[in-house]
């Protein structure tokens, strides 16, 4: 699983197949709390230590190596490698001997120190003394590598890798040789067999779009009424000559929303700088009014006054902008409901505060003046 976006799932299955060095995500420090297991059940995280991680992968998937210590020089294919444990997954590593004719194909993963890439068959002196130089296979036992950098064309850290030590040693080697050594090819995407269920290659190479007859549309008249979804609907159903709904219609002429994006890249760059050149032009406007009249202030004086205008008309208006874009219509309209509401209830209230009325009772006083107008 790539480490593109390191979380816990991804650490878990962070064994990938890709040769492509993307990101430094395994670079990163693995939290505590994902290294605890709760309960027995709990998948265990194998992550080495953050500084012993290794930075620049030079065996990846596809290549060709032997295990250090191994005594019969048995060559191996890289199925997958694991970046946060620094292991290497072999391909089919199944055990020898009469139990083993019968089992299931392995895959065993060894540490990366262990492996050593397969260079090539190379003219190389032979392990004893008295033997003759002969081809054989040829291993790196140091790999150096050029200056990595980032191509925009594959989106990867690109960079040549090479054998600065071989073992055994070849024959013509001199002091400061390396040997290329070429990354395994990519390999191609297979695609399923077709069946009847797809569309044939003829049918998508045929061209079936034939130019309408724009003639019908005058140019110097407005275009006519696009027409309803419901008109259409009507012209499918009820397939009568109709005057709203014209099915011969081109309909490239209702095309130019679809054509000229206003969200594309260059419609935004043009707005863009028509808001600019507005806004330079108000400063422009109020530079020269200040600068007209002075009224006893120097020159400098009246550019930082007009310059503080500037930025004031600038933010006002970017608020106003701001709220008209925040002033939908459902909000005005619900803005309006809560006004007519809070309207009719303020007129209950002094509805219910002018028919007031009290009845007589006892501890009741009468203001004075209220007893003299009795």
């Amino acid at each position: 699983m790539s480490l593109r976006y390191l979380n816990m799932r991804t650490a878990l299955g962070a064994a990938t197949q890709s040769p492509a060095t993307t990101n430094f995500n395994h670079l990163r420090s693995i939290p505590r709390a994902w290294l605890i297991r709760r309960t027995r059940h709990d998948p265990k995280l194998k992550s080495v230590r953050t500084q012993d991680r290794i930075k620049w992968w030079n065996i990846v998937p596809g290549d060709q190596i032997r295990l250090r210590g191994d005594r019969e020089g048995t060559i191996h294919e890289v199925l997958s490698i694991n970046r946060l444990s620094n292991r290497v997954f072999l391909k089919n590593t199944t055990p020898s001997g009469k139990e083993a004719e019968n089992a299931p194909p392995q895959t065993k993963n060894y540490h990366y120190s262990r492996c050593q890439l397969y260079v090539g068959e190379h003219m190389s002196l032979s392990k004893k003394r008295d033997d003759a130089p002969k081809i054989q296979p040829v291993f790196a036992s140091r790999i150096g590598t050029s200056e990595p950098y980032w191509s925009y064309l594959r989106n990867r850290f690109v960079w040549k890798r090479y054998a600065v030590a071989t073992t055994p040693r070849v024959l013509e080697w001199k002091t400061g040789d390396r040997i290329h050594v070429p990354w395994p090819p990519a390999v191609k995407r297979t695609y399923p067999a077709a069946s009847p269920y797809d569309t044939a290659q003829e049918a998508l190479q045929k061209i079936t779009y034939q130019t309408p007859d724009f003639n019908r549309v005058s140019p110097t008249l407005p275009l006519p009424t696009l027409p309803a979804e419901k008109e259409y609907l009507d012209h499918i159903y009820n397939p009568t000559p109709s005057r709203t709904y014209d099915a011969s219609a081109p309909f490239e002429v209702y095309l130019k929303p679809d054509l000229a994006n206003p969200h594309s890249r260059a419609k935004k760059m043009q707005r863009f700088k028509l808001r600019q050149s507005i806004i330079h032009a108000q400063l422009k406007d109020i530079m020269d009014f200040e600068l007209a009249n002075l009224e006893g202030r120097t020159s400098k004086q009246a550019r930082s006054d007009a310059a503080f205008r500037w930025r004031e008309l600038v933010k006002k208006q970017k608020a106003e902008r701001t709220k008209a874009r925040w002033m939908t219509a459902t909000r005005v309209e619900t803005w309006e409901k809560k006004n007519v509401n809070k309207a009719k209830k303020e007129e209950r209230q002094r509805r219910r505060l002018t028919e007031l009325t009290l009845g007589e009772d006892q501890n009741q006083v009468i203001p004075a003046a209220l007893r003299a107008k009795n």
